[in-house]
């Protein structure tokens, strides 16, 4: 039988799009549907956390007294260091981060765009390979003090020289590697600001100090936050260099009480102090921030505003800008290169293309993956705000904060038991066993590195995305885009710079890397942070120039064309600004 005129076959087009409009409705309310993006970032957080609470699991677990004895022996003296470093590098790398990011995206003076990119140089020197470079400088019968002596005729104690294997030189030596992850955020920030705002702010009278204080820095917040939380957690797993000087902090209280007493327990509940005080920041942080919200409202793209600056002024933005590149890249990649000239690596030539390559593949593999976790996490967090959601991201971001080696062990008891388990049935029903599967693999290493360094990618694109106004979201669904097109089609694209400099710190942060990959490293695959490692161990430090110089060499590039990149994907185009 026909179906009458009025009864049109299927459903009404008015009941259609009333319930068309009550699913995009839904799917806009967050937290309210468990679909297939929360189980997505649920199942991410849970494998990626999965070593962090392996360490976590051991706090409950007896210790037969070392806790004991480490509380009233060495504890107060590991806190106390701790506790210095964190405040110390927390300020420095804020001030020199923020400042020399307002510089050159604020003000014209000569060098600029030179130091657009240079500024990022320093972060592809490793701490450990600067602490070897200055300590070789520096130290009594280093160059610098045989000089004074010889050419003022001074003995030994005619004279007073700081001692740089301290921990005030520890401090200022990991401010100087560290302060490009401010500085790199907070750019990017100061680029992607809204000219409205700032408009406002000098009809109001307010001069350019004005502006960066209350106006700025105000905006800029969680790109500034996000890189000082990175530093603060780099600071905290520091390893090479304040062990090279001797200075006692929690990270070498975990690798002497693991590795040289032998007490996984102890070490692993010293760790989960790291990771509370970690933890506490971040909680300290939201709750300061409260409520508020910093979106982009307006369409309208046009120039920054940019201030001249001359006379001493731009001498001393010159100044402002050069001393943290002179101190923190030229000199000590000078020092390098003069030691690896006078007695260099002797394996250098064809070895080195190997070393070098398994490093870039580490990296970039390493890179991609957790760009790719880290983008599902947050926007899977924006989709569905919820404490569940939030708490998971979370945990799985705690890697950053523990130690190297322990997030090793923590991936080799789990998977030392899976090897023994499918050796186990293959011995049984087959007769044969297969040796180590995934221990001593390429890819428990690269899990490690994602495990380590997702809270760097996180960081940077949960910033990004959180001034993505929700308005667009909306908008997006209205127009019949899932929530995988509109990540895709309208975030993907505003996020790019973030997408890059994510990619770029996971990238130079792989490369230096080294308790991780010298413990779960295959069989013969050596990278250069482990060839310079080898060979300082042994006080080499001419032969481990070599290397060290191969890392920075190897880590100059791709940082010096993120700063290109990202002077393209701002928003508006390739000159323009919001």
């Amino acid at each position: 039988m026909l179906a009458s005129p009025a009864s049109p076959p299927g459903r009404p087009p008015a009941l259609s799009r009333t319930h068309r409009l009550s699913r995009i409705a839904r799917a806009a309310r967050p937290g309210l549907r468990f679909d297939a993006w929360n189980l997505l970032t649920l199942g991410i957080a849970a494998i990626v956390a999965l070593p962090v609470l392996v360490v976590l699991a051991h706090i409950v677990m007896p210790t037969d007294g070392i806790w004991h004895h480490l509380a009233s022996t060495v504890l107060g003296r590991y806190l106390a260091n701790t506790l210095f470093l964190v405040i110390t590098v927390g300020l420095g790398t804020f001030i020199i981060g923020t400042g020399t990011a307002w510089l050159v995206v604020m003000c014209r003076f000569p060098g600029r765009r030179l130091f657009e990119w240079a500024l990022l140089l320093p972060l592809a020197v490793p701490t450990y390979v600067i602490a070897y470079a200055y300590t070789d400088f520096l130290q009594y019968a280093g160059p610098l003090q045989s000089w004074l002596r010889a050419a003022f005729d001074w003995g030994r104690d005619d004279y007073f020289f700081p001692n740089i294997r301290s921990l005030g030189g520890a401090a200022i030596l990991i401010t100087l590697v560290l302060y490009p992850y401010v500085y790199m955020l907070t750019r990017a920030a100061f680029l992607e600001q809204s000219v409205c705002v700032l408009d406002v702010g000098r009809t109001l009278g307010r001069g350019p100090w004005r502006l960066f204080s209350s106006i700025a820095i105000p905006l800029a917040r969680p790109a500034i936050v996000g890189g000082v939380s990175l530093a603060l957690m780099e600071t905290l797993n520091e390893f090479g260099a304040v062990q090279y000087f001797g200075v006692d902090t929690f990270t070498t209280g975990i690798y002497r009480t693991w590795f040289g007493m032998g007490e996984q327990v102890a070490a692993a509940q010293l760790a989960a102090c790291l990771l509370a005080f970690v933890i506490l920041l971040v909680l300290l942080e939201r709750a300061s921030r409260g409520k508020r919200r910093y979106f982009h409202t307006t369409g309208r793209y046009q120039r920054l505003p940019e201030f001249q600056l001359t006379g001493w002024r731009a001498t001393a933005a010159c100044l402002a800008c050069l001393t943290p590149v002179l101190v923190g890249f030229l000199i000590p990649g000078g020092l390098l290169g003069y030691l690896s000239i006078k007695g260099g690596d002797s394996l250098f030539g064809a070895r080195f293309l190997e070393f070098a390559g398994n490093s870039l593949v580490l990296a970039a593999l390493a890179a991609l993956v957790a760009v790719a976790l880290a983008l599902v996490l947050s926007y899977g967090a924006r989709l569905h705000p919820g404490p569940t959601t939030r708490t998971a991201t979370r945990i799985a971001a705690l890697g950053y904060a523990v130690p190297g080696s322990v997030v090793a062990v923590g991936i080799l008891i789990p998977f030392a038991w899976l090897d023994d388990q499918i050796n186990g049935w293959l011995r049984a029903h087959y007769g044969v066993i297969a040796g180590l599967i995934f221990s001593g693999s390429a890819f428990i290493l690269i899990y490690a590195y994602v495990v380590r360094f997702l809270a760097v990618s996180f960081n940077a694109l949960e910033a990004s995305l959180g001034k993505v106004t929700p308005n667009m979201d909306a908008a997006a669904r209205t127009l019949g885009q899932t929530a995988s097109g509109t990540l895709r089609r309208v975030h993907t694209p505003i996020m790019r710079s973030s997408l890059l400099a994510a990619a770029i710190l996971v990238f130079v942060d792989v490369m230096k890397e080294l308790p991780a990959t010298i413990i779960l490293r295959p069989f013969n695959f050596d990278t250069l942070a482990v060839r310079a490692h080898n060979l300082a161990a042994d006080e080499r430090l001419a032969e481990a120039s070599t290397a060290s110089l191969a890392i920075v060499a190897v880590g100059v590039i791709p940082v010096v064309l993120l700063s290109l990149a990202m002077r393209r994907a701002r928003p508006g185009g390739k000159d323009e600004h919001l």
